[in-house]
């Protein structure tokens, strides 16, 4: 289902057919299976960029912590001031909590569930202070992971901000800040449009088909030297002018990674930066993150704004506090408050349903973030192979959990994934319980 975030390299091995009984999560440990171990590592054992060995399954658990072994990056800068520490409260009863899969009898337990899902890492707010946190497979707490396509939340994020400020006029078309795209499907299409992938676009992500508009952009963004023979684009930007129109703009949701890197080059273009140094900027230096984050580049530099972001599991969960504190952080604003009031309010159900994921029904997408609309307000960023920020509001909890499922479209993960957020969510309301409506409508502006 989500198996069209991670473009570049990682087309070719997303188009493979996963095993059909892969190495369980224990079996398939990187550490016991020896990955890059030793100096030079035993042939049998080396992991390489070039021939796309890097992604595939059992390999992948050990490349997604290692991203920049195999791919060239660019930082995002957590300036020099100390980290802000996390308080911890740990709540040892989490593991323990049962609940049913989609589609199943049988309760598990939400270890049971870690597992299941290849997790590698998962962290819990709850009101600011940690309750759980677990490093598995190649993770720890001082390594950064890949998030696949939760960099598109970051890069909606930012959007939304510069809308709020003023700087960025979501009712404009996107060649009116970037006349390059002019001649593209991009160019009539409005900002908004573009922040909530209501385009229309001639674009397949079906890594099935070899013909695919898909492969033509992975050839472009790939960083590594191109073939002599190769007379494509070269870099996101170049591809996007390419991008042909096929049906209206604003109709139907359709999930493409070229809207993030479309809005990524209108976010440069307004702010003079690349979506690395807003980042940066804007979040990363303020809000006491403890490593600095970094993006996959093209080849000319340009950071992968649809899914090169790799960081630490703590500083993800400092960012989702972030966004659930409305944009505050320890009494300051740093994101607007509308910015944040516009993703949780959601876009268009309606047009969501058209993009037929069938296991989603009922949510929206709005500046790149997925609205569940259920009873808590649930809101998430989702990436491929188990990734996301999962922001329950009702429950003051932040959940981001780091993966590498052998299966890269989480619907594999979904069934024993939602439901097991819901389980937290239901024990810390029950442990936790807000004093009244008040403090329900109020949270997110008094924290």
């Amino acid at each position: 289902m989500f198996a069209k975030g991670g473009v570049s390299l990682l087309c070719a091995v997303l188009a493979l057919p996963a095993a059909s009984e892969p190495l369980s999560a224990k079996d398939s440990e990187p550490a016991t299976l020896g990955w890059m171990q030793g100096f030079p590592p035993a042939r049998d054992k080396v992991v390489r960029a070039a021939d796309g060995s890097f992604f595939q399954f059992p390999a992948l658990r050990y490349s997604v912590t290692n991203m920049r072994q195999f791919m060239p990056t660019v930082e995002v800068s957590r300036g020099l001031e100390a980290p802000v520490p996390l308080e911890y409260r740990l709540d040892p009863l989490i593991d323990h909590l049962q609940f049913l899969p989609w589609g199943s009898a049988q309760p598990i337990s939400f270890e049971d569930a870690l597992w299941l899902n290849y997790t590698d890492g998962l962290i819990i707010l709850h009101r600011g202070q940690v309750v759980y946190e677990r490093y598995l497979g190649a993770l720890s707490e001082d390594k950064k992971h890949a998030a696949m396509s939760v960099t598109k939340s970051f890069t909606g994020t930012l959007a939304a901000m510069l809308v709020a400020e003023g700087t960025l006029d979501e009712n404009k078309t996107v060649a009116q800040y970037v006349p390059e795209l002019n001649d593209s499907a991009f160019g009539d299409a409005t900002v908004r449009q573009l922040m909530d992938m209501t385009t229309g676009l001639q674009y397949s992500e079906d890594y099935a088909d070899p013909n695919a508009e898909v492969w033509a952009y992975s050839a472009a963004g790939n960083p590594l030297p191109k073939a002599a023979d190769y007379a494509g684009p070269v870099g996101y930007f170049a591809y996007l002018q390419q991008v042909k129109k096929q049906g209206e703009h604003g109709q139907a949701f359709g999930y493409k990674t070229v809207n993030s890197d479309a809005l990524g080059w209108v976010i440069s273009r307004v702010t003079g930066q690349s979506v690395a140094e807003l980042l940066a900027e804007k979040v990363w230096r303020r809000i006491g993150m403890e490593q600095a984050a970094y993006y996959q580049v093209d080849e000319l530099g340009t950071p992968f704004a649809g899914g090169g972001l790799s960081a630490g599991l703590r500083d993800m969960a400092r960012f989702g506090e972030l966004v659930r504190n409305g944009g505050k952080w320890q009494g300051e604003q740093i994101l607007p408050a509308a910015a944040i009031d516009d993703i949780r309010k959601g876009g268009s159900k309606d047009a969501f349903a058209k993009a037929g994921f069938d296991k989603l029904k009922g949510w929206s997408y709005r500046n790149m973030w997925w609205l569940t609309h259920n009873a808590n307000g649930a809101f998430a960023a989702r990436g491929v192979h188990g990734q996301t920020i999962y922001i329950d509001p009702a429950a003051d909890m932040v959940l981001v959990r780091f993966s590498s499922h052998p299966v890269a479209a989480n619907g594999a993960n979904d069934p024993t994934s939602l439901p097991a957020y819901q389980a937290v969510a239901d024990h810390l309301m029950t442990l936790y319980p807000k004093r009244n409506s008040h403090e329900v409508s109020s949270t997110l502006r008094s924290e």
